[in-house]
C-alpha cells in the first residue's frame, strides 16, 4: 500500500535541552560574548536564522541565501538585519543556479568561543565535476555578527549525493563542545565532533547507519537534537521512510537515538509514531526532554495519518529515553483552536518553547493549509500552553492573518504556518514566536515576528518580506521557509 508522505522538507529546529550544547545562562550584554544557543554576535539576545534557499542572486534562480534577524529589547530583526549568500565576503564557494544555500540550518558554537556559528547546508551544491553533491558551510559568529566561513569535508563524496541536506548541532558526547551531525541521500550520518577551527579542522568524525529504510535520493527527512534522559549528552531522533520496499512510498518512522560517552549510538534506539517533523522540550516540567512529533497528513485507508487534518503527538521523556507515555492531539481535541477538516496539514511544523515562564516547554504548530474563513490554505499557528499532564483546556491561542494584530491578511495559498519558531530574542526569559508564510505574494514569502507578553503570544506582530532582507524578487525565494536559532 503506498504512502505518499510529505517529501518536501520544513523543519523547526530543536530550540531546547541541547544536552549541554551551550551552557551559559542568559543576562545582558556585556563585552564578553553570552554563549547563549543561537546568539551570532554575542549581545546577550537570540537570533533566528532563516532560510530563502529558492533565492535568486545575481541571476541565478535557486541560489540560496539566508538571512538573520538579530534579537534586540525589541525582538527578532528589530534592529538589524543581515542577509548571506555565497556571494558574501568571505563564505566558501560562489552563487550559482540551482544550489540551493540554506536548504538546512543548525545554530552552536562549534570553534567555542563564545559567539554561535551557523552550519548551512547547501544540498544541490554542485563539488567539482559531481552534480548535487552538495556542501556544508559552517558561517562563524562574531561580536558584529555572521561573517566568513569555512566549508566541512564531505567524507564520501562519490558515495552520495546532496550532502548537507539535513544538518544538525549537539553535544553528544557530552564533552562540552558542539558537535554536528550531517546527513545526505542515504542512511548514513556523520558526526564531526566539536573542536571546530577556521581552517577546517574539527576534533574528528564518525558516521552511523540510521535504522530507516533505503530509498534512493532521499532516505533521511530530519534531525531533531535534543536531551531526553537528562544526562547531559544530546540525544537524537531520526526520521525517514520504513516500508516493504524501497520501490514504494512507505510508511514513516522516527528512531530515537541515545548520546553516549562516544557519542550517539544505535544501542539503545527506540521507534517512536510517525511523522516528519519533531522537536524536543520539556512539556510537562520534570527536567527530562520530551518529543513532540508532526503527524500532519489525514487519517483514512490509504494513509499513515492519526486524525483527520493531522495531529501531533507527544512522547515524554524518562531518565531511559522516551518511554513516559504519550498523547495525541488535534483540532478536535478540547481546547484546541478550529476544527478537524480534511489537508489542513495540523503538525506540518511544530516548535518547543516556554511562552510564559513557568519553566515548560509550550507548543506552536503550524496548519499552512488551513482555510480561513473561507480562504483557501490561508493557513494558520496554534499556540498550546503546556501543563503537568498535557496542554492546556482554555487559554491556547488560534493565529492567523485575519486576527486582530496580526500583519497581511489571508490570502489564498499563503501558507502561514509554513515554518514557526519559538526562542527568546528580547532577553525577558520568555519565548516568542517567529512565523514563516513562505508562499506569501506567489512565493516571495515573508516572516512575522511576535513577542510574548509574559502570559501569551501578543498578536500585534511586526512583517518582515524581502525589502527588508535585500533579498531579489526575482523567481520564487520563499522566504521563511526554515528557521533555526
Amino acid at each position: 500500500m503506498k504512502k505518499n508522505l510529505r517529501t518536501t522538507l520544513a523543519t523547526a529546529a530543536a530550540a531546547a535541552l541541547t544536552g549541554g550544547l551551550l551552557a551559559a545562562t542568559s543576562g545582558t550584554a556585556t563585552a564578553a560574548p553570552s554563549g547563549l544557543q543561537g546568539d551570532f554576535n554575542g549581545d546577550g539576545y537570540r537570533d533566528v536564522a532563516v532560510s530563502a534557499s529558492s533565492a535568486t542572486v545575481n541571476g541565478y534562480k535557486n541560489a540560496g541565501a539566508v538571512t538573520v534577524l538579530y534579537g534586540s529589547a525589541g525582538g527578532a530583526g528589530a534592529e538589524k538585519i543581515q542577509t548571506l549568500t555565497q556571494n558574501s565576503a568571505g563564505v566558501p564557494g560562489t552563487a550559482e543556479a540551482g544550489d540551493a544555500f540554506g536548504s538546512h540550518l543548525a545554530a552552536g558554537d562549534y570553534n567555542g568561543d563564545g559567539y554561535a556559528d551557523l552550519a548551512v547546508g547547501s544540498q544541490r551544491e554542485d563539488v567539482g565535476s559531481d552534480t548535487d553533491g552538495g556542501a556544508v558551510t559552517i558561517v562563524w559568529g562574531s561580536a558584529t555578527g555572521l561573517s566568513g566561513g569555512t566549508g566541512v569535508a564531505d567524507p564520501s563524496p562519490t558515495s552520495h549525493d546532496q550532502f548537507g541536506a539535513v544538518v544538525a548541532a549537539g553535544d553528544y558526547n557530552g564533552d562540552g563542545k558542539a558537535d554536528l551531525a550531517i546527513s545526505a541521500d542515504n542512511q548514513k550520518i556523520d558526526i564531526y565532533r566539536g573542536g571546530f577551527t577556521k581552517s577546517g579542522g574539527t576534533g574528528g568524525r564518525y558516521s552511523l547507519t540510521a535504522p530507516v529504510m533505503a530509498v534512493p535520493g532521499f532516505d533521511i527527512f530530519y534531525l531533531a537534537p535534543g536531551d531526553v534522559n537528562k544526562d547531559g549528552r544530546t540525544d537524537l531522533v531520526v526520521d525517514g521512510y520504513e516500508g516493504d520496499s524501497p520501490s514504494e512510498y512507505s510508511y514513516n518512522a522516527n528512531y530515537y537515538l541515545p548520546g553516549s560517552a562516544s557519542g550517539l549510538t544505535t544501542t539503545g534506539k527506540v521507534k517512536l509514531p510517525a511523522g516528519v517533523i519533531s522537536d524536543i522540550g520539556d512539556a510537562n516540567g520534570d527536567g527530562y526532554g520530551d518529543v513532540v512529533i508532526g503527524n500532519s497528513w489525514d487519517s483514512g485507508a490509504d494513509s499513515a495519518g492519526v486524525a483527520k487534518g493531522g495531529a501531533i503527538k507527544v512522547v515524554y521523556g524518562t531518565s531511559s529515553g522516551p518511554n513516559g507515555g504519550e498523547i495525541t492531539v488535534h483540532q478536535d481535541t478540547l481546547g484546541v483552536p478550529g476544527t478537524a477538516e480534511s489537508k489542513d496539514n495540523f503538525g506540518w511544523e511544530v516548535s518547543f518553547g516556554d511562552i510564559n515562564g513557568d519553566g515548560r516547554s509550550d507548543l506552536a504548530i503550524g496548519s499552512p493549509n488551513e482555510d480561513v474563513n473561507g480562504v483557501a490554505n490561508a493557513g494558520m499557528v496554534t499556540v498550546l500552553y503546556a501543563t503537568e499532564t498535557g496542554f492546556a483546556e482554555t487559554g491556547n491561542q488560534g493565529l492567523d492573518q485575519d486576527v486582530p494584530g496580526v500583519p497581511g491578511a489571508g490570502e489564498a495559498e499563503d501558507a502561514f504556518g509554513g515554518e514557526v519558531f519559538l526562542s527568546d530574542t528580547n532577553d525577558d526569559g520568555n519565548a516568542d514566536l517567529t512565523v514563516g508564510i513562505p508562499w506569501e505574494n506567489a512565493r516571495d514569502g515573508q516572516i512575522v515576528a511576535f513577542g510574548s507578553n509574559g502570559t501569551q503570544i501578543d498578536p500585534a506582530g511586526r512583517s518582515i518580506g524581502l525589502g527588508a532582507t535585500g533579498i531579489s524578487a526575482v523567481g520564487t525565494p520563499i522566504l521563511g521557509w526554515l528557521m533555526t536559532g
